[in-house]
């Protein structure tokens, strides 16, 4: 029997059938003309399901999905077009007047490249750990709470009991950033603007995809989005089209570089992020990224984490999911909530053994919030306060590190952070195997400069 091409990225599987209902109710949709027939498909299981009949029925229920009425009750109102959500968002800076020197902008640029490194080279041996496991291990190695790079070269009862933990000693003594898809989405997000100039659309970004990213290479929503745009799909239609992740963390991880070409106007930094989000993905997803890159944009500019995740929250629809969200953990934090009861809260409305919960934009986005107003200003405590609760920890600790390198700039990082990286950082990207951080972050300032 000649062997089948049976590739788990390229299929729709149980799994992505039951985090599509999970999208559709947190959409708001009515699930009732379709629910009960995805369940029975889920109980096919993957062999069956990965039948080429049964995955033309997954699909076709994909496409009905989308065609369901929102329900009467649903409280909030999330359009994915750039109009609609500018229509919803709350007052803003959009523009700060105020400038500073290039000395201190590129400053802040080299900081927030070094800083999301340093923050994604934390999370990145642990990611897909779950807390337990972590928190255990952290414990037992007397390295809870979390205060710097994780010593995984332990001995004793941490080393027994956590063996797959001891088996990253390797990132004890590692002198650089390694490939990671949190850094490579930074590079191509600078190359976009670079190659295509400010005025750059969806269909550039799709275009450059397609050029320069190997289709396995890609996860989730993005692996979706690819394949889309594959077979022609346009922008915006490929970000929703038989798109199960659409609302998760993928477009917010590549936010940083639209921030860092926009220093000082936020609401460009968050257009540009809405023109690479649209391809991927909709609503969450895409204010996800808005928020991150009005945040870096305007980081130079704001003297505390509060004023900045205001500022994000001025770029997306006031009455989305993740407004909420971020509001309300920046109300804990007004009340005087510890850190634990605030991560305690996030763990309890987020279950991270589910794989929607775990990567979805707002879930994130919310730790990110944890380790920014937590965090108190100091680089290394905001990192690992956002990467000690576990979900994405490499994309957390990129993102508050980054946004944390902006508002401080690299000469203010301490070298226990930034000496491990050796300024040097490896990518996937043709003519960015490897890099030096400093080259990398003067080509993006170079960028910055040259914009209208």
């Amino acid at each position: 029997m000649a062997q089948e091409l049976k590739n788990m990225w390229l299929w729709l599987s149980t799994t992505d059938l039951r985090i599509e209902l999970r999208q559709l109710e947190d959409e708001g949709r009515d699930l009732s003309p379709i629910k009960a027939t995805i369940q029975r498909l889920v109980k096919l299981g993957d062999d069956r399901l990965s039948k080429p009949e049964n995955q033309q029925r997954a699909a076709a229920l994909l496409d009905e999905a989308q065609r369901l009425k929102m329900r009467k009750d649903y409280e909030f109102d999330e359009p994915s077009d750039l109009a609609g959500i500018r229509k919803l968002r709350p007052r803003g800076p959009r523009r700060y007047k105020k400038r500073l020197p290039d000395r201190v902008l590129l400053d802040r640029v080299t900081g927030a490249w070094l800083g999301r490194c340093a923050g994604c080279l934390l999370g990145k041996p642990i990611e897909g750990v779950r807390s337990a496991g972590l928190w255990d291990f952290l414990k037992l190695s007397k390295q809870y709470p979390l205060e710097r790079y994780i010593r995984f070269g332990v001995r004793g009862k941490a080393r027994q009991k956590h063996p797959s933990f001891a088996a990253h000693a390797a990132y004890d003594k590692i002198d650089h950033m390694p490939i990671d898809d949190d850094t490579n989405y930074t590079t191509m997000g600078y190359l976009i603007v670079k190659t295509y100039g400010p005025d750059f659309t969806p269909v550039d970004v799709a275009q450059f995809w397609l050029g320069n990213v190997p289709l396995l290479a890609t996860c989730t929503a993005e692996r979706v989005a690819y394949r889309n745009l594959a077979l022609q799909v346009q922008p915006p239609a490929s970000g929703s089209f038989r798109n199960p992740h659409r609302e998760w963390i993928g477009a917010q991880i590549r936010a940083d570089a639209f921030g860092c070409v926009n220093m000082g106007n936020p609401q460009r930094a968050a257009e540009f992020a809405w023109r690479d989000a649209c391809i991927s993905h909709i609503k969450n997803g895409i204010y996800g990224e808005m928020l991150m890159a009005a945040m870096i944009a305007a980081a130079p500019y704001a003297d505390d984490t509060t004023e900045l995740l205001k500022v994000g929250l001025s770029e997306i629809p006031r009455t989305s999911r993740l407004h909420a969200e971020i509001t309300e953990v920046m109300a804990w934090h007004r009340r005087g909530l510890s850190y634990d009861e605030a991560i305690a809260r996030i763990h309890e409305r987020w279950d991270e053994h589910n794989a929607h919960d775990w990567c979805h934009t707002i879930s994130n986005a919310a730790i990110c919030a944890v380790g920014l107003l937590w965090g108190e200003g100091d680089f290394g405590k905001s990192v690992c306060r956002a990467v000690q609760p576990c979900f994405d920890t490499d994309c957390n600790g990129a993102t508050v590190g980054s946004i944390m390198g902006m508002m401080l700039g690299a000469d203010a990082l301490p070298s226990e952070w930034t000496d491990r990286l050796c300024n040097t950082l490896k990518t996937s990207l043709r003519g960015y195997g490897t890099v030096k951080i400093t080259d990398i972050a003067n080509e993006t300032f170079k960028v910055f400069k040259e914009l209208p």
